[in-house]
């Protein structure tokens, strides 16, 4: 497993511990901002009585205790493919133990699926998050009421504009702001229990049981807005490759879960003492002269949990590409010290855009509310089967065990999904219209980038009889070194054979290059190349890396030297083939992905820039390709 420096001491455990806080938490960590506000004003909204109170408040317990506590931090936490978390390095560990055929292809378009869905999640998360915060102004004072959209609009353009500029000068002090907000929460959250200390008996889960027993329709529309309090538990898994397991689980059970439950009840025991509480129970807990300090923190506070989400999304579409599943886009790097610190622009701005378009849409974070939690709790489920095919095939546990794994959590799953369903029409269809998009674009530009590959591969004259012809009629060599990349190694590139029909030459040296993605985070730098010579000056030379390291064609030739092979950038010339796709009957896709896949295909980004080749020493020769 990965970890960052430190972590064998206590001193720099703490250390990375903190910072998780500041990364891994701040989405979950602002859900007391809303979840309560909407059990109990929301469109099924639950009538406030003490028992309806204690079982919702055991609910929200028992909900973080199962899903958080049990499942992700305990149990897939552990799942970590060399280190690493997230829905894609799962999919990769369940990939890796299924043979290939229709379970493995299930499997893949259920972890490509759940990818896209976080597009959603990472479109709703800032728009919710940040007008939650903003909302407070309205409780120190209706006036403010007009000013809420247009000040969280702001607020929220300034993020998105911030992107290309990094992180990296206020990373530092995101966990130290989120670890203040967490103590901030416990202390509102002790002074509000103080009004009703018997109001901790909610842990007893014959409060949920009851609950639900005395009114199962109430309790089970009621788990549509409960689920809210734990939308942001599935992230921890994701940037587990950050800080390491053991970091994020010292943060969840030692700070994190204490404070937010600390809060949960809190405003819980101010709904007792107040039942007009109930129509903002977080900023009803702040005394009055702290409120507007209390909005100022908030708004940070979700600022920080936003970035988490876009920077998350930049990190997920750079796993995309290099597992194939993306075209190439604009990457930026917006450090030269922290590796996988990135700015994919056009990601930035479809969020920003769809971020506006939902916040003067929704025009407040109750109607968000409707809105989110369906594409987490579908999310959640998928990792629940994906985890079920690592603990079962993977870690070896018996069928018995892993199918009662199975059981519980994907009953606690599908419950909260469930609830969901019936916010569809009043929201719900957002992230699931986006996810459904995105998921289309991602399996056409797969198939396609396949059937591309089959296509090229069928018309590509074989390495060994065009090495061959070259001994009975050999052309002048040219000095120097000429890199053609190609997906297959075994046949001629076309960007050779149109050099040689119309410049009349082979370089002195001729290398033929193809990249691969490996089903693990990074690839060591020992293993990263492969270099075989072949007759007649010609070499083959793979270059491996894992789906979320750096691909740089440049750096990776220059590690050939160990195999005896150098490379002089200012006497190596890159060909790349610039194909022109025209679509035919019978492809092997419908006409409309088709014709999808060539947009796709037309758009997608330099390979020269993807693969940092510098550009002077690019040269691209065009071939048109029959799909």
């Amino acid at each position: 497993m990965a970890a960052s420096p430190g972590h064998g001491s206590r001193k720099g455990l703490l250390g990375v511990a903190v910072a998780a806080i500041g990364v891994v938490y701040g989405d979950i960590g602002t859900s007391p901002l809303y979840t309560l506000k909407e059990v109990f004003n929301g469109p099924h909204a639950v009538p406030v009585t003490e028992a309806n109170v204690y079982g919702i408040l055991s609910l929200v317990f028992w909900a973080l205790a199962l899903v958080v506590s049990a499942k992700y931090v305990i149990f897939i936490t552990r799942a970590d493919n060399r280190g690493e978390g997230g829905i894609m390095a799962l999919t990769s560990l369940a990939l890796r133990v299924v043979e290939p055929g229709r379970k493995a292809w299930w499997l893949s378009v259920l972890g490509v699926f759940g990818a896209a869905l976080f597009y959603g999640d990472g479109m709703i998360t800032p728009a919710i998050s940040v007008l939650s915060a903003v909302e407070g102004l309205e409780v120190a004072t209706p006036a403010f009421r007009p000013f809420v959209i247009p000040i969280a609009l702001v607020v929220l353009v300034g993020l998105f504009l911030m992107q290309r500029h990094g992180t990296g000068r206020v990373g530092a002090i995101f966990g130290p702001v989120m670890v203040c907000w967490f103590v901030v929460l416990a202390v509102l959250g002790v002074n509000g229990i103080m009004l009703h200390p018997e109001i901790l008996g909610a842990l007893d889960p014959r409060w949920a049981l009851g609950f639900f027993a005395e009114q199962p329709l109430i309790g089970w529309l009621a788990l549509g807005a409960v689920v809210l309090a734990i939308t942001g538990g599935e992230a921890l898994y994701a940037d587990m490759g950050h800080f390491g397991r053991r970091p994020i689980k010292l943060a969840w059970f030692f700070m994190v879960f204490p404070a937010l439950y600390l809060n949960y009840l809190g405003q819980g025991a101010l709904i007792l003492d107040h039942p007009d509480n109930v129509r903002n129970p977080f900023y009803m807990l702040v005394p009055d002269a702290l409120v507007y300090p209390m909005v100022g923190m908030a708004t940070l506070a979700t600022i920080i949990a936003s970035q988490a989400v876009i920077s998350g999304a930049f990190s997920l579409t750079r796993q995309a590409m290099q597992l194939g599943y993306a075209p190439r886009m604009q990457t930026l790097h917006t450090s030269e010290h922290e590796i996988g610190q990135i700015y994919v622009p056009g990601i930035n701005w479809m969020l920003l855009g769809a971020v506006i378009a939902l916040v003067v849409g929704f025009r407040s974070s109750s109607a968000l509310a409707s809105a989110y939690g369906i594409a987490v709790t579908l999310t959640m489920m998928i990792d629940t089967v994906l985890a079920f095919v690592v603990v079962r095939s993977l870690w070896g546990w018996g069928r018995g065990k892993a199918i009662l794994f199975l059981a519980v959590f994907l009953t606690v799953d599908f419950a909260f999904f469930s609830a969901t369903t019936v916010k569809i029409m009043a929201g719900g269809w957002f992230p699931l219209l986006i996810g459904a998009a995105i998921f289309i674009l991602l399996r056409t530009w797969k198939r396609g980038r396949s059937l591309l590959g089959e296509r090229i591969r069928s018309d590509t004259m074989p390495l060994d009889l065009f090495i061959q012809s070259m001994f009975h009629n050999p052309p002048p060599r040219v000095e120097g070194t000429a890199v053609f990349m190609t997906t297959w190694l075994e046949g001629v590139p076309r960007a050779l054979l149109h050099n040689l029909i119309h410049n009349k030459v082979l370089h002195q040296r001729v290398v033929l290059l193809k990249v691969d993605t490996a089903d693990v985070p990074h690839v060591p730098v020992s293993e990263r190349v492969e270099v075989e010579e072949i007759d007649y000056g010609f070499y083959r030379v793979r270059v491996k890396y894992g789906f979320k390291d750096e691909p740089d064609i440049p750096a990776a030739l220059a590690l050939c030297t160990q195999a005896g092979m150098k490379f002089n950038m200012m006497e190596t010339s890159f060909f790349l083939g610039r194909e022109t796709l025209v679509s035919r009957v019978g492809s092997g896709m419908p006409r409309w992905r088709e014709k999808l896949f060539i947009v796709l295909f037309r758009n997608a980004g330099s390979a020269a820039d993807y693969f940092r080749i510098p550009p002077n020493r690019v040269v691209e020769l065009g071939t048109q390709v029959e799909l």
